[in-house]
């Protein structure tokens, strides 16, 4: 809050520069006089409007109408100072014996403007160019004078702070008082800023005043109130803006604060800040570099301690290296997301994904968690490292513990032309029961398992995105269960629905194109048989066709036996039945339409002998058995009436 400081430190040395030009006055030549004597010590234009009016003893003063205090020549034409109405008073006996002690000084409606432009401030009031001080020098002997103020006044204020021809801060309604009643008293400041719905107070404490003013390191205290919120700074800052020392922060409501500092309507998700405890030892310095260190973090019950260093820009760049215990993300998940709004029942949500929060910032933050806990996903000892750069976030996992096995890789969220997601992950020991469950509902398939993953998919809703996925990768498993699958029934009575199957190994490797899995070198191992699979599993449609064949190895006097089974339909209830089809190939070493056509020249061959006719392919059967009905019908009814 430097901006605070110096307003009190810019209307001092105006009051001073009008006091010392009315000891020179007389009435009817005030305004011109005093006008000429600060001209003289600050090289700054003032200029009055309406009445000047004075007192002398105790309190030597002077109320006036409007006033403007002009700029220094490098910020342009607009005035530093402006207000409505200003009155100043000073001690007279204080005065007389050397010492400038101002009684008050009251602004009406003032408009302040504070600038800064390659090393230049227009605070600094001096003829030369406004040079400002420089740290660790102080004023020449010949020109300090005792200066104190018992109470300063800012009513209605509006306040614009420029830095190189930029407007960082422009707020009106301000209210501000102050006081440093003696040279070894500190500053006390306190102002009322209506950011944004609900103001913020703001106490200021400077124990060295002239340190300070002189461009000195001195200490500082301040603590600034919103509703449901308390930020509290403790330690040393510099004119300049430099300071060090410890800060805090606590909310009870991060909305309702966020809106006092003029963001209204933002929400942050539970476990990212709702409420909030927030402490580190920062330094800051007028480059925009924020460094934080002995952080510690309470956000929403979760624990984080580390340390960050942060380059205040739009956007601004991040740097932490965090630490955590148990991690409650939970409350990230949106709301009714997928209701109402999926492709179909049990399909992908198609309610678009907001992905703008990738360009919040720029930088990498390091988490290293014992456990993460989030919707629907569960990471144990978990090492992550997200980076930001411009719109496009990469994960990187080194490793995340989940699905009681270990992921490594990355994955990447790119905003820059459309959303378009990738990864590049190996899985070692993942349970696929957990895993298959979670991410696709599929609960068929268990044991631990090992693989490769790479994938990309664009688009801006999960349906999108997994109808667009392609991408290869590979599955190495050891020992696990099938369920639905019973393989001994299968091969004894030909009905494979309903029970387990228990396997010692299985591989396969895959392609993705359009959001569809191929494969086609499935191989499965079990004590008495194996199993090979191809087909298609539909990931964006969440459906399935695939021909699983098991081969009972000792059958067939050891030629093994084959009985395939087909699995077509939606994940949540695919059909599972013995392919016949295939099993007739096999025994007959033809093909099905073969064995179907041979097939019906018997049916043929035996229905033209029982009607003494012979039918030809493509002939309507039906209709040759209706005129031979016909036929026989006349002939017995012809019978019947004792004609031939």
């Amino acid at each position: 809050m430097k901006w605070l400081v110096r307003i009190a430190i810019t209307l001092i040395l105006a009051a001073v520069a009008l006091v010392g030009a009315i000891l020179l006055l007389p009435g009817d030549k005030l305004a011109r006089l005093a006008a000429d004597q600060i001209r003289a010590q600050t090289g700054r234009e003032l200029s009055f409007s309406g009445d000047v009016r004075l007192t002398f003893w105790p309190v030597l003063g002077v109320e006036t109408g409007p006033v403007v205090l002009g700029n220094a020549p490098w910020a342009g034409d607009q005035p530093m100072l402006t207000a409505s109405s200003l009155a100043i008073g000073v001690n007279a006996p204080a005065l007389l014996a050397g010492d400038v002690r101002i009684t008050g000084i009251v602004a009406e409606d003032p408009l302040l403007r504070l600038e800064s432009s390659q090393g230049r401030v227009n605070w600094a009031f001096t003829p030369e160019g406004d040079q400002p001080p420089q740290t660790g020098t102080a004023l020449p002997a010949q020109k300090a004078r005792l200066i104190t103020l018992d109470r300063l006044e800012l009513k209605n204020a509006r306040l614009i702070l420029i830095e190189e021809a930029q407007t960082r801060l422009d707020f009106a309604n301000v209210d501000i008082t102050a006081a440093w009643p003696s040279p070894d008293a500190p500053l006390r400041l306190q102002a009322r800023l209506p950011l944004g719905v609900d103001a913020i107070d703001v106490d200021l404490t400077l124990p060295d005043l002239p340190a300070f003013s002189a461009g000195r390191v001195a200490a500082l205290q301040m603590q600034m109130s919103a509703p449901g919120t308390q930020i509290a700074f403790d330690g040393h800052a510099a004119l300049s803006g430099d300071m060090s020392g410890k800060a805090s922060l606590s909310t009870t409501d991060s909305a309702q604060m966020l809106a006092a500092f003029g963001q209204s309507g933002i929400t942050l998700p539970r476990g990212l800040g709702q409420k909030a405890d927030v402490s580190a030892q920062i330094t800051y310095t007028a480059n925009g570099q924020l460094a934080l260190r002995e952080l510690a973090m309470d956000i929403d019950g979760n624990r984080l301690t580390g340390a960050a260093d942060i380059t205040v820009a739009n956007p601004p760049q991040v740097t932490a290296k965090l630490a955590a215990g148990a991690l409650d993300l939970t409350g990230l998940s949106t709301t009714g997301a997928s209701s109402g709004a999926a492709s179909g029942a049990g399909g992908w949500s198609t309610v678009p994904i907001d992905a703008s929060p990738l360009a919040l910032a720029n930088g990498s933050v390091r988490l290293v968690a014992q456990s993460i806990a989030l919707p629907g996903l569960n990471l144990g000892p978990s090492d992550l490292t997200v980076s930001l750069d411009q719109r496009r976030a990469v994960l990187a996992m080194q490793p995340v513990s989940l699905f009681s096995g270990q992921i490594t890789g990355q994955l990447v969220a790119n905003n820059r032309n459309g959303l378009s997601v990738a990864g590049d992950i190996r899985a070692d020991a993942v349970e696929m029961r957990d895993a298959l469950s979670t991410l696709a509902g599929v609960q068929r398939l268990a044991g631990p398992a090992s693989g490769t993953l790479k994938f990309l998919a664009v688009g801006n809703s999960e349906d999108a995105l997994m109808r667009s996925l392609s991408g290869e990768g590979g599955l190495q498993m050891g020992q696990g269960v099938i369920s639905g699958i019973d393989l001994d029934n299968l091969m004894g009575r030909g009905a494979g629905g309903g029970g387990t199957t228990v396997f010692n190994s299985l591989t396969a490797s895959y392609k993705i194109e359009k959001g569809n899995l191929f494969n086609g070198d499935l191989l499965m191992l079990l004590d008495n048989y194996k199993a090979n699979g191809e087909g298609r599993v539909g990931l964006g449609a969440r459906d399935i066709d695939y021909l699983f064949t098991p081969v009972a190895l000792r059958a067939n006097a050891g030629q093994g036996l084959a009985v395939p089974v087909r699995i077509v339909g939606p994940w949540a209830n695919p059909a599972i039945r013995p392919d016949l089809t295939q099993v007739i190939e096999k025994a007959t070493g033809v093909n099905a339409e073969q064995v179907e056509e041979k097939a019906k020249d018997e049916l043929r061959r035996k229905l033209g002998e029982e009607l003494d006719t012979e039918i030809q392919p493509g002939q309507d059967v039906e209709d040759l058995i209706k005129d031979r009905l016909q036929q026989e019908a006349t002939k017995g009814l012809l019978k019947l009436l004792g004609k031939n």
